[in-house]
């Protein structure tokens, strides 16, 4: 009779001892566990927390008791091993509760140790009020404190599935949840244009996050615990996740002798068997060479470790028959609304490991346009870009997401191409699907740009594009033009351009974009059907190319928030001092308007034709599922005069309250002239970095503040070295960038006269006549402004031409282009250009 030994239990070692009972009726299995649990659903632990998952068993899928009635195993919980003799074939255990240690003999040996969370040595960082999140204990701890201290704030230092998991669940507990991540985006399997959607998505939700920053420390202050950042700032919290990433626990097996791969896992064969024939590995620990790249890696996911253990108990009893073949890391995640999902390698990946690789966007929705409910996507897939071999694809949206990446992971395992995706066939039917599902689409178009039909143009590339010789092409209405371009573009209609082609430039290169980048190629085949080859096609269209390059953190938003006498979190100001709100009037006429499944520029077409109807004061309620809706409402509603009153995302429809303007001009009515409300703002375009125009321009800014007017400075070319932080970051930059760099004045303190310089005297006896007349310097009026709300704007094609990061800008101010600025223009009977 065969005796096994199983060192962990959870995915990995329960799943083993189920299959092995199942082959082997009369073998001894004995299973330690050091902890309570053997067998619990710890991806649900999150949604136990936020209150989804309303009983704790319905966590517990096995208990020790139900384990030993059902498959006659031997599980000892609360016993560690602690040691592995592979000469004698024995293990050393420790039993937690009596401290006795006793050793047990095998004849095979199965460990599945998984992984520990992060913990860097950070001060503070045991402090009572900071968690991790691995285990059901760990998620008795988190619960216990929720309900007992009843926290309102919560940070969570790292954004990745897990992390967003726990910030949602949280948020759901009715707290204020701020994220904290090192890196420049959330989800590191995705690329950053796949990651900015959810940046975006956090955005409407009101979860505060802080990009490409960390914690330097905690300190207990009160009953509260104050995070210090990296970057200096100070964020006060009632409780911490740290949800900063995992390690594989491989401490036993290398005590054991075993080996290592090179990133810290168990290396295991295509048997799962280590170098001891006796001793096999699986789970969160283990290395195994990726599908793809061929290099050890390690997948932290459930599924994968499932399979293994199946694969495990099956070589155990039956010799080595089975192989695995590796994990594509297919994976998934909830985002409040949206769904986020991935599989394979992402764009980062390929390119550190030197695979050539070409990639597009596509944005549609869930299933036909026509049929109700239908919300939208954004799919992206790579692939090799003569061959087709399909690389990895990234999927983000509110329904279907999850069929269509195990559709394209199916693919990608058996090592398919962009050809097999278009092969595909799915079960379709108005509510499910389109004819043409969203794989089939991806590859289409993958098939387009590796046949030459379409030259595909990423944002990234884009974005670093100015010049002469280029000509950005908008075949978008002059209406979405309108609402926001990219900067420098022209605007042809995709439906006039054959009777304007004339005025497409032959001798440039030109980059067309459209909204999600299905006009963009039919411009684009008209275009090279004309004699015009030097065309190329924005993937994912002015959509993904707006996500991505707009701010991406959400920094700041609690700072108006406070805890009011009943223990609720309030945002502005405490109820004395907050204004009276009328209520709604009954008789207002209301109509309603369905704009879902509508994809840009659908839903705002519709919103223009119908509020065309109404008569002001009237009011229209619109319904959208486009995302894109959610900003273009409010730049709609502040160009046509309309009002906004209330705008609302809710499991990806967004509603939006829009009340009828009056364009009405004053006039003499009986004699008695009608007032309107007149542009009161104030606008300056500061293009000169010398000392004395900043000077005015900040006096004039603040003076204009202090009377209550809502101010904006626009800084575009040299103007930008005003703004910049005097501690800047490390940057790596193109040789004319550091050029640049050079040749310009460091930060605000650094700048000159415009006259009588005299090689920085001037500027010198400038600033201390100022401090003699107690005048602010140049630094303390940017801060006083920055106080008094003036909007600071940093113009990105400026930043672009001059080579400056927005990393070098100093905190508060935003970036934008000439739309931004032309909308404040409109507001203001003050316009400047200093």
């Amino acid at each position: 009779m065969a005796k096994y030994i199983i060192v962990g239990g959870v995915a990995g070692g329960a799943t083993t001892a189920a299959r092995l009972r199942r082959l082997d009726e009369h073998a001894e299995i004995i299973m330690f566990e050091r902890g309570q649990n053997i067998s619990y659903a710890n991806c649900g632990l999150p949604y136990y927390i936020g209150g989804t998952i309303a009983e704790r068993d319905k966590l517990l899928v096995q208990t020790p008791e139900s384990f030993k009635a059902r498959l006659n195993v031997d599980v000892r919980v609360l016993q560690e091993v602690t040691k592995i003799n592979r000469k004698n074939k024995t293990v050393e255990i420790v039993n937690h509760q009596t401290k006795e240690k006793y050793t047990e003999a095998y004849d095979k040996l199965v460990v599945s140790p998984g992984a520990e969370p992060v913990k860097p040595p950070i001060s503070g960082i045991n402090d009572p009020s900071i968690f991790t999140l691995r285990n059901v204990a760990d998620t008795d701890k988190i619960k216990s404190f929720c309900d007992e201290q009843k926290p309102q704030r919560a940070v969570v230092i790292g954004a990745g599935f897990i992390g967003l998991e726990m910030a949602e669940n949280l948020h759901k507990l009715g707290m204020n949840v701020t994220i904290v991540e090192m890196a420049s985006q959330v989800m590191a399997p995705l690329d950053y244009e796949m990651a900015a959607e959810v940046h975006q998505h956090l955005k409407t939700k009101e979860v505060e996050f802080y990009l490409k920053d960390g914690v330097n420390s905690f300190t207990p202050s009160g009953n509260h615990l104050t995070v210090q950042l990296q970057s200096g700032r100070q964020i006060e919290t009632d409780m911490v996740i740290l949800s900063i990433g995992v390690r594989p626990e491989t401490k036993l097996i290398k005590e054991a002798g075993l080996e290592l791969a090179e990133n810290g896992g168990i290396k295991v064969n295509e048997y799962l068997q280590t170098e001891d024939e006796s001793i096999y590995a699986l789970g969160d620990a283990i290395a195994f060479p990726h599908p793809i790249t061929g290099k050890y890696v390690n997948t932290y996911l459930a599924g994968p470790a499932n399979k293994q253990g199946r694969i495990v108990a099956d070589n155990l009893v039956m010799g080595n028959t089975r192989k695995y073949r590796g994990a594509i890391a297919t994976a998934i995640a909830k985002v409040f609304d949206i769904t986020a999902a991935s599989t394979g390698l992402s764009a980062k990946a390929l390119k550190r490991e030197g695979i050539e690789y070409t990639s597009n966007i596509i944005h549609g929705s869930s299933h036909a346009g026509y049929y109700p409910g239908a919300l939208p996507y954004t799919l992206k897939i790579l692939f090799h870009p003569t061959t087709g071999k399909l690389y990895g694809a990234q999927m983000i949206g509110y329904k279907g997401i999850d069929k269509r990446i195990d559709l394209i992971a199916t693919v990608l395992l058996n090592n398919g191409t962009i050809y097999d995706l278009q092969d595909i066939e799915h079960a379709y039917a108005p509510p499910y699907s389109s004819a043409k599902d969203p794989v089939n689409q991806a590859g289409y178009v993958a098939e387009n740009i590796i046949t030459g039909r379409m030259k595909n143009i990423n944002w990234v590339e884009v974005s670093k594009l100015h010049g002469p010789q280029i000509c950005l092409l908008d075949v978008r209405t002059p209406a979405e033009h309108a609402m926001g371009h990219i900067e420098g573009s022209i605007n042809i209609e995709v439906d006039k351009i054959r009777e304007r082609l004339s005025e497409v430039p032959r001798d440039k290169k030109i980059i067309v974009y459209c909204g999600v980048g299905i006009r963009g190629y039919f411009a684009c085949r008209m275009l090279m059907q004309n004699g015009i080859e030097e065309v190329y096609n924005l993937s994912g269209g002015y959509k993904t190319y707006e996500h991505t390059t707009c701010k991406q953190s959400n920094e700041d938003i609690f700072e108006s928030s406070y805890i009011a006498k009943d223990d609720h979190i309030y945002h502005g100001k405490p109820e004395a001092d907050a204004p009276t709100v009328a209520p709604l009037a009954s008789h207002v006429k209301t109509i309603e308007v369905d704009a879902c499944g509508l994809q840009c520029p659908g839903p705002v077409l519709k919103l223009k034709t119908e509020m065309a109807a109404l008569k002001p004061g009237e009011r229209l309620i619109q319904k959208a599922s486009d995302p894109g809706f959610f900003k273009d409402v409010k730049s709609w509603c502040n160009m046509t005069g309309n009002q906004l009153i209330s705008l609302d995302s809710n499991e990806g429809i967004i509603t939006a309250i829009i009340e009828k303007g009056s364009n009405i001009q004053p006039q003499q009515t009986n004699g008695t002239a009608v007032s309107v409300q007149l542009p009161k703002n104030k606008t300056m375009v500061v293009f000169s970095d010398d000392m004395d125009r900043a000077l005015a321009s900040l006096v004039i800014a603040n003076g204009a503040a202090s009377m209550g007017k809502q101010v904006t400075l626009f800084f575009t070319f040299w103007g930008l070295n005003i703004i910049k932080k005097a501690d800047k970051p490390k940057i790596n930059k193109d040789l004319m960038g550091r050029m640049f760099g050079k040749m310009m004045p460091e930060n605000a303190g650094k700048l000159k006269l415009s006259k009588m310089n005299m090689m920085g005297m001037g500027s010198m006896m400038m600033k201390k006549r100022m401090l003699a007349k107690r005048v602010d310097s140049i630094e303390d009026m940017i801060k006083t402004a920055l106080d008094n709300d003036v909007r600071m704007i940093a113009c990105q094609m400026s930043m672009d031409v001059m080579g400056v990061n927005a990393e070098e800008l100093i905190d508060g101010v935003e970036i934008g282009g000439v739309a931004t600025y032309l909308e404040e223009a409109e507001k203001s009977n003050l316009n400047l250009f200093i």
